[in-house]
């Protein structure tokens, strides 16, 4: 295919909306799906285990047909196949196209469900509903996005300066409890290198880390303008449980156990690491805003 150039398998109105000399490939054109092969049989002789393809999964600069790279898609799929590596394909930018979670998938492992996340407590509070949404497509190989954590030192800004998060210490765990629980990927969007102790301390908590890898069947409880509960199951039998003041002011946030099909459990905090004790009809803590407890179940 040497005599073939990419300005002949570029889709010329398939155009990036926010990098203009960006350009779609066309699937219909003779060479199209050659391109790709090569492309991802370099990324294996380089040892690449994960990719993320950018302006694929919401092409939003067309709003009436946002999924209209599924083609294109379908051609970065099998080149991964065919390239002799394993890797994870992750697609952006969200928000995904829920009608087309079949194809999703069927050919990625990642999708973002929403659109660039910073942190602003009415885009954290939003999440809630993508998670909803969401919540029936989690499964093993395939992972809806939530998108990168803003926690600590946040540095890809224009001025090439940055800030610190604009998150309270509540409102980043409850960030890190909802995407854990969830079963979002955890990618870190922030400058390493200026970690603090607290901000350490969110990423590296092995229980937390633990329900994110192991757990299962995550599902919403319930779900207003002021709190939203969660559960999940752990593959050892035991359970999670997430509950969030989504409110302004503090709120006591309950549960009854006959919800989750429990009687008599001992409750475990895992962002403390502590044992809370045993419980037999009820979980209910009062919480500041914006603020969450997540606890293991036995």
């Amino acid at each position: 295919m040497k005599e073939i150039t990419c300005d002949q398998i570029a889709h010329s109105s398939s155009i990036c909306k926010w990098n203009s000399d960006m350009y779609g490939v066309d699937a219909t054109k003779k060479g199209a799906q050659e391109y790709y092969n090569s492309i991802f049989a370099l990324y294996a002789s380089w040892g690449v285990d994960y990719v993320k393809v950018d302006d694929i999964c919401n092409t939003n600069a067309y709003p009436n047909n946002p999924y209209s790279a599924e083609k294109e898609i379908e051609m970065i799929r099998k080149a991964i196949d065919d390239c002799g590596r394993p890797m994870v394909l992750s697609l952006s930018p969200g928000a995904a196209v829920i009608q087309k979670s079949w194809h999703l998938s069927r050919n990625a492992n990642m999708w973002r469900i929403t659109d660039d996340f910073w942190d602003r407590w009415d885009l954290l509070k939003e999440m809630f509903t993508y998670c909803e949404i969401w919540q029936k497509h989690v499964s093993p190989g395939c992972f809806p996005d939530c998108d990168m954590l803003p926690l600590g030192h946040i540095c890809i800004t224009i001025d090439g300066i940055g800030h610190w998060t604009n998150f309270t210490k509540e409102e980043q765990q409850t960030m890190l409890t909802l995407w854990s629980i969830f079963r979002s990927p955890l990618i870190l969007g922030a400058e390493l290198r200026k970690n603090d102790d607290w901000t350490l301390s969110l990423l590296t908590n092995k229980e937390v880390l633990r329900m994110n890898k192991h757990s299962f069947g995550a599902r919403q409880i319930t779900r207003n303008q002021n709190e939203a509960i969660w559960t999940s199951e752990d593959i050892d039998g035991s359970k999670y449980l997430a509950l969030f003041n989504l409110s302004d002011c503090i709120r006591n946030v309950t549960v009854y156990l006959e919800e989750l099909e429990l009687h008599n459990v001992l409750l475990r905090d895992l962002w403390k690491g502590e044992d809370i004790g045993m419980v037999s009809d009820r979980v209910s803590v009062s919480l500041q805003p914006h603020e969450s407890k997540l606890y293991r179940v036995r």
